[in-house]
């Protein structure tokens, strides 16, 4: 064999030892963000800052749903996978045993303020006044009657309390992947069902009993899946005047020449009642940051950075022109300052 062949051999053969054992790198150049359809337009308007702003390319940002993108955020590590999970509800127990399942063990959580979810209608017609005990008794699966749990039988509001109009119940809310209708159950339905009699002595003898029925909404066409797109309820809602909405209230906000929000329990859906807890259906948002990719992926520690400082999520920040409530003060500096020292999710 010639010296110049047996070289070439060598080199090859070096190259593929070195390939081999060197750690998998992560080449993607671009944030990859995915998640919640409520955290959505705040996570965007901060990702088309982030990239006017600085010399980091625009992140892109996908609305899965806050279920859905966590199972795509707790895939794996790598650049196949999203490096951040906008979520408008808490991680739950069993994603973070699926994210340290796939090799995941080091999330960073960052609360970015408040959100109050709203149930609204069009303008076109006279606006609902709900309490959470009415809104159970519309939209659970089954409802005590008679000292039993039977199927739903409410067919009108007016069926559910005779204070209310003779009006089919239609609801178009998001779906089971969504952390709107995870918060919605858990706020809204729960907190309607505890104020029944017979529920709330369940609730005391069997906790798992009364969460299945608080938290199952019926499926005989009164509440319409009407997918991840908050956008879409809104312009359906626009429509057909009858119907009811669920969604964020940064789209009520964004919306309001067109749809107007229920009080619930007395209290309308507003910027102060939200932040004040006085509005009754209102929920922490989130987003969460894969601590391998820090480092890999250029510019994630800038946009926790970003999306962290006072001129985003302050009280004059960009994000609450666009319907986001605000961390107190401590708050935000609290979460500031575990987003520059990248601190871990702790449950």
């Amino acid at each position: 064999m010639k010296p110049r062949t047996q070289l070439a051999i060598v080199v090859s053969v070096v190259s593929l030892v070195v390939l081999f054992l060197a750690p998998a790198a992560l080449a993607r150049d671009q944030i990859r963000i995915v998640g919640s359809s409520t955290v959505f337009p705040f996570s965007t308007a901060v990702a088309e800052q982030f990239g006017r702003s600085t010399t980091f390319k625009t992140p892109i940002v996908e609305s899965t749903g806050s279920g859905g993108g966590l199972k795509l955020f707790c895939a794996g590590v790598g650049e196949s996978t999203p490096d951040i999970a906008n979520a408008s509800r808490r991680i739950k127990a069993s994603e973070v045993k699926r994210c340290e399942e796939n090799g995941i063990v080091d999330v960073v959580e960052i609360r970015i303020g408040f959100d109050g979810i709203v149930l609204a209608n069009s303008k076109k017609s006279e606006r609902l006044s709900l309490t959470t005990k009415q809104i159970f008794l519309a939209l659970a699966r089954e409802i005590p009657v008679a000292g039993k749990l039977v199927k739903n039988p409410n067919r009108t509001w007016k069926d559910v309390d005779a204070s209310l109009p003779d009006r089919k119940i239609e609801v178009l809310g998001p779906p089971p992947t969504s952390g709107t209708r995870d918060a919605f159950v858990e706020l809204a339905m729960e907190g309607g069902a505890k104020q029944i009699p017979m529920l709330k002595e369940l609730k005391v003898k069997d906790k798992k009993a009364f969460k299945a029925v608080a938290h199952a909404i019926r499926e005989d066409g009164a509440y319409v899946e009407a997918g991840e797109n908050d956008n879409l309820i809104v312009r359906k809602l626009d429509a057909n005047p009858s119907a009811l909405g669920i969604f964020g209230f940064s789209f009520l906000d964004q919306n309001e020449d067109r749809i107007q929000g229920s009080p619930i329990n007395g209290t309308d859906p507003t910027f102060e009642e939200i932040a004040s807890g006085e509005y009754p259906i209102s929920r922490s948002l989130y987003f969460y940051v894969k601590k391998d990719h820090i480092g890999e992926i250029p510019g994630l520690h800038e946009f926790i950075a970003e999306f962290t400082s006072e001129k985003t999520v302050g009280m004059d920040g960009y994000l609450a022109d666009k319907g986001l409530i605000p961390l107190s003060a401590a708050d935000r500096k609290i979460v500031r300052t575990a987003g520059e020292n990248l601190d871990l999710l702790s449950m």
